[in-house]
């Protein structure tokens, strides 16, 4: 006998990675070398600073017991330091940020804090699943809001306006640089996001772990913005922009209210993280910006290789991405992009992630990682050509 699921469970799909990557691993167990090309997994490593105050701390008899709630005193002070030195916005250590285990967990406890069942939820038409899957979870009613491809992938502000109209709509998600189209952010746009969230009376919440990622400017984050702050709150991480994807570390920024009612739920779901983790995260932020600098040219080399290996897939795709990933339509003749990426995958052993798994809009793109070295980018190129 199977006891009968939750409705959480029958309308929530297995995060289609999961899937798929239990499939790249039953190739590489056959003996295929896959090279995957898929997933944002970071695969240069922390800065060595970073892993010496790990083994330090991880030494020290006292390191090992349950840590506050809100993450160490230290942690806190050192996001806030990056904060001001990297988007020029100042927090209060005490009482505007709230550690979490990565930006998925903090997705999950904003959401399980403000929405009620049939609340409304706008989520971008292509995102991370996640914004969608965990609105799903908790019983809101969620709303794709319309990206304008021909500008810049932008939202469609007049089609969002008639959205809220007809919603009870309580949360707005947003992501830029934007994941997967690489979308850069600007202050424009922020603007404009504020203002509708005033207007509108929504919390926007911004998802915004790639502004360190080939980014072509100075970094913004949405809490410099003019009103920003009675609206908003901002969830930012180290997986990305510290190659710390498997610390399991980050934070939300934001107003006072919004952190101590996230931290009633949080409070009572875990018990706070490892404080070597958050000491090795306190060092991580300290990283010069020569060291990003010197992470960016990596990636910049890889860039130009995936470029190549889009035009030997015939794909079309714009120069103007930031992050770490590069998005791209493919040609006409492709009548299917899970096709296309099966046949990718089994006959050139090489995986790139189909556009449709970050929303319909994306039936007609493919999103490639460059988390991956070049020669292994330049191999996969090579094996396309053949």
């Amino acid at each position: 006998m199977i006891i009968p699921l939750a409705h959480r469970a029958d309308q929530t799909q297995e995060y289609y990675f999961s899937v798929k990557l239990a499939e790249v691993r039953r190739l590489q167990a056959a003996g295929h070398d896959i090279i995957n090309m898929g997933i944002g997994n970071p695969d240069l490593m922390p800065s060595a600073n970073t892993l010496d105050a790990l083994v330090q701390s991880v030494q020290q008899p006292t390191a090992h017991g349950y840590q506050p709630y809100k993450g160490t005193p230290g942690f806190r002070q050192a996001i806030a330091a990056f904060y001001g030195h990297t988007y020029g916005v100042t927090l209060d250590a005490d009482t505007e940020i709230l550690p979490l285990i990565g930006s998925k967990e903090g997705i999950t406890h904003i959401s399980l804090t403000f929405l009620n069942e049939g609340d409304g939820v706008l989520v971008p038409e292509l995102g991370y699943p996640a914004y969608r899957a965990v609105s799903q979870m908790v019983g809101a009613t969620v709303q794709e809001y319309p990206l304008l491809e021909h500008g810049g992938w932008q939202p469609d502000w007049e089609a969002m306006t008639d959205l809220v109209s007809r919603l009870s709509t309580k949360i707005i998600w947003m992501n830029y640089p934007h994941m997967p189209t690489g979308a850069p952010a600007t202050r424009a746009l922020f603007e404009r996001a504020v203002r509708f969230a005033h207007d509108h009376q929504l919390l926007l919440c911004h998802d915004n772990p790639y502004s360190l990622i080939l980014n072509k400017k100075a970094p913004i984050s949405l809490l410099s913005i003019d009103g920003a702050r009675e609206v908003a709150v901002e969830l930012n991480s180290l997986s990305k922009s510290h190659n710390m994807a498997g610390w399991r570390i980050g934070w939300m920024a934001g107003e006072k209210a919004y952190v101590d009612a996230v931290l009633t739920i949080k409070s009572n779901v875990d018990s706070g993280q490892f404080k070597p983790l958050m000491d090795a995260a306190t060092e991580a932020l300290t990283n010069t910006d020569e060291w990003h600098r010197e992470r960016n040219a990596v990636y910049q080399g890889r860039l130009d290789a995936v470029h190549a290996l889009l035009d030997a897939l015939n794909c079309s795709y714009t120069t103007d991405q930031e992050g770490l990933f590069i998005w791209a339509k493919l040609p006409d003749s492709v009548a299917s992009a899970e096709q296309f990426v099966n046949d990718l995958l089994l006959n050139k052993h090489v995986f790139i992630a189909p556009g449709f798994i970050f929303g319909p809009k994306g039936n007609r793109y493919i999103r490639v990682s460059l988390c991956m070295p070049k020669e292994r980018i330049e191999e996969a190129v090579k094996r396309v050509k053949e």
